[in-house]
């Protein structure tokens, strides 16, 4: 046999050697005796509960409607209420009616004078505003931030704003 031909099977022996040192490093494990034994893994049950939502709104005159009496407040409403304020522009008082209000839901009916205005907003941060003035209103629902409505010049804004849990956020601002 010449030189190369005894090389090869030394060479491949000495790859073969490294390789299974190498292989059983890799996939064995040792344990010291004063480790804990690993946590078994767990199935999820199977109930599911749902991820909380975002927590109730959190009003600056609570449950009050009276507060609104003046056409400037922020309540919480659990139930179907009816609200009575100054309308704009000396059109007398207007009558706000909240007929529905449950998890993520709300819907109400403004009247002031000749003018009447219906809003209804379904699902998380959904809500509607709505701009009662003396010649007429108007409503805009859809997502809305969780800020405070800015006064509008000769009008009265009206917010209601759904939550998870079934509470609605009501806020009513006058210029």
């Amino acid at each position: 046999m010449n030189k190369r031909t005894r090389k090869r099977p030394r060479a491949g022996l000495t790859t073969l050697a490294a390789l299974t040192a190498l292989t059983t490093a890799a996939c064995s494990t040792t344990h010291d005796p004063n480790d804990e034994p690993p946590t078994p893994r767990t199935r999820p049950t199977t109930s599911h509960h749902p991820a909380p939502g975002p927590p109730s709104p959190s009003a600056a005159d609570g449950t009050d409607v009276s507060a609104c009496a003046d056409a400037d407040c922020e309540i919480t409403v659990t139930k179907p209420v009816t609200l009575h304020f100054p309308a704009q522009g000396g059109s007398g008082r207007a009558t706000l009616s909240v007929t529905e209000v449950g998890p993520y839901k709300i819907e109400y009916e403004v009247k002031a004078g000749n003018n009447r205005s219906k809003g209804g907003a379904t699902g998380p941060g959904q809500g509607c505003l709505t701009y009662l003035r003396a010649h007429g209103s108007g409503n805009s629902c859809g997502p809305l931030a969780p800020t405070r409505p800015s006064p509008q010049p000769d009008a009265v804004v009206i917010q209601a704003t759904t939550s998870a849990d079934g509470p609605a956020l009501l806020r009513i601002v006058s210029s």
